[in-house]
């Protein structure tokens, strides 16, 4: 057996991730039309697989950067798992037949594009995304035991209805989750409160943390000079913890979106305060390993990635504290903004910060940190 090239590898991707990380979040908005909410994945780049006696396994340098993201959240200093917290991902799937997810629960599943009955994913980024959360071979999840709730929303070319993305959202609600994760990001509506609209994906969001259900999303990847001058929708909603992307060495990564928390009349931003100026954390983004819907492994780029360490690191939290969690029967929004406040008040800032930044948040999630803070 020949090993498998780069080139070869890059053909078997779907075309829809072979896109820059500008294109692969740009939004398409009508006026009185719904949102089309894009995968804020950023575009994808084919690992090496290395031959070796027991069959093919990520390349040494993708375990390696596996190790330096665990380092740099401190996912190495904790010892929870996730269970007991019921999480939903609402993105385009799972394949549930890969090696690293062999050990998974996954407890409900629901698709909103093909009606269909068993699992599956035609598009990879949510197989990529559960990876980060729960695997448990090659690629180690932040949280591997939590009970895990897939809602497929999004179609094999990553995009789908802001509407549909919502009824998932409300979906995971009746599913009873703690948590929602939003790898997906789009733009907000031209027009303000627009009677027209219809129920969109920061309505569903908003009714979920009135909830005390903990909703987290991707800040979006159109930074740098294409940067549309706020985060993603519907991470740019007020309660909504919004993820900005690092490198491997801790800095911003370029391509993560830039939030507008000073206010602006077109489109309207209202001004932001503390602890919920955008984006409100930062975590891995550049070149992550991850599983793919084929059986293999990828890097990605993006700040879907960064989105999921959030995840993990919430329901490492929730573990430890069950009464945070809706499963407490005590949760509401206040307890949302009790865990925006812890994560602004442990997070890691680069060493010239003050205060928030519009680029890096209030700094790098530290999940060791973040559970200390509840002791």
């Amino acid at each position: 057996m020949e090993p498998t090239s780069d080139n070869q590898l890059l053909d078997e991707i779907p075309e829809a991730t072979l896109l820059s990380h500008n294109d692969s979040i740009r939004p398409i908005i009508g006026i009185f039309l719904s949102i089309i909410v894009i995968l804020a994945t950023g575009y994808l780049i084919a690992l090496v697989i290395e031959e070796n006696p027991f069959g093919v396994r990520p390349t040494s340098e993708a375990l390696q950067a596996q190790s330096v993201y665990q380092d740099l959240v401190q996912i190495d200093e904790i010892s929870g798992d996730g269970t007991g917290v019921k999480v939903c991902i609402v993105d385009s799937g799972i394949d549930t037949s890969h090696p690293d997810l062999g050990g998974i629960n996954l407890v409900a599943w629901q698709d909103f594009v093909g009606n269909q009955d068993t699992p599956y994913d035609d598009q990879g980024h949510g197989t990529s995304m559960a990876g980060i959360l729960v695997g448990d071979g090659y690629i180690e999840g932040v949280a591997p035991n939590v009970e895990l709730v897939v809602a497929k929303a999004l179609s094999e070319n990553g995009s789908g209805e802001d509407s549909i993305v919502a009824e998932a959202i409300d979906w995971c609600v009746d599913q009873g989750v703690q948590i929602i994760s939003l790898s997906l990001g789009g733009a907000p509506g031209i027009i303000p409160f627009n009677p027209f609209s219809g129920r969109d994906s920061s309505d569903a969001a908003s009714d979920a943390i009135d909830l005390g259900i903990v909703v987290i999303a991707a800040a979006g990847n159109d930074g740098g000079p294409d940067d549309d001058g706020d985060v993603a929708h519907p991470s740019s909603e007020r309660l909504v913890i919004s993820v900005g992307g690092t490198t491997q060495t801790g800095e911003h990564w370029s391509g993560s979106s830039t939030g507008d928390n000073n206010g602006n009349l077109f489109p309207l931003i209202l001004p932001r305060s503390d602890p919920h100026q955008k984006p409100e954390i930062v975590a891995p983004a550049e070149s992550v390993p991850v599983i793919n819907n084929r059986g293999t492994w990828q890097i990605v780029d993006g700040t879907s990635a960064a989105t999921v360490y959030v995840t993990g690191a919430i329901a490492l939290l929730l573990e430890q504290n069950p009464e945070l969690g809706t499963n407490g029967g005590q949760a509401s929004t206040d307890t949302v903004i009790q865990i925006k406040q812890a994560l602004m008040d442990t997070a890691k800032p680069t060493p010239s910060q003050n205060g928030h930044d519009d680029d890096y948040g209030y700094g790098m999630i530290q999940i060791a940190n973040l559970l200390e803070s509840f002791v």
